[in-house]
């Protein structure tokens, strides 16, 4: 994955969608409930959300913000609530369904593989369960995350600091040093505070402030 603009992310995301569906495949009713890393939301909230992700092409994504009246918080939270289902099995097989899907709405691929990724870890992580991403698939998101504020403040939170991954070729700006795994940089870069326990370096208390 070299081009940010045009290499093709789909098999990376069918890839990690059909190993998250695995790891939550005997979660059980209290399981389902644990809050996720996304505020306010559980697990199963933000399993719904990952599948109403894969089912919004641009024209249904336009409909869904203008009869919202450009609420985003109202249309994420309306189209979550339509994949949610009666029942955590019923939210779990809408999530199986949409594995292979090719839909996405507007902006950059990066953006989207970043959205499959964080979501899982924010899933994975209050869980307990372990999972080794792809280092070439986080470092492409990382390097997304680090030149735009798209759908995460990114961009500003690591303004003026020297980004380094301990774990593959991710490095990024000048200044104070944050060091640590390209996941754990990633899911700092995405607003994840937790994170920071996991970086080294003389940047990460400024990145933490920013953070909180």
């Amino acid at each position: 994955m070299n081009d940010t603009a045009t290499a093709d992310i789909w098999p990376t995301v069918h890839t990690q969608r059909t190993a998250l569906a695995a790891d939550l495949a005997c979660l059980t009713a209290e399981q389902w409930a644990t809050p996720s890393l996304c505020d306010g939301l559980s697990v199963r909230e933000v399993l719904a959300h990952l599948t109403s992700a894969a089912t919004l092409g641009p024209l249904r994504w336009m409909w869904s913000v203008l009869r919202c009246r450009f609420d985003f918080d109202k249309h994420v939270a309306d189209r979550l609530a339509e994949q949610l289902g009666a029942s955590p099995a019923e939210t779990y097989d809408r999530f199986c369904r949409i594995a292979a899907s090719r839909t996405s709405t507007f902006g950059p691929k990066a953006a989207w593989l970043g959205e499959v990724i964080v979501h899982a870890e924010d899933i994975r992580r209050p869980l307990g369960i372990r999972h080794d991403y792809p280092v070439d698939a986080v470092t492409r998101v990382a390097r997304f995350y680090v030149t735009a504020d798209f759908t995460v403040p990114s961009r500003t939170l690591t303004s003026g600091l020297r980004l380094v991954a301990t774990d593959g070729p991710f490095t990024h700006g000048v200044g104070p040093l944050v060091s640590g795994t390209t996941l754990a940089l990633t899911m700092a870069m995405a607003g994840r505070g937790g994170y920071c326990t996991e970086l080294t370096g003389d940047g990460v208390a400024t990145l933490r402030g920013r953070l909180t």
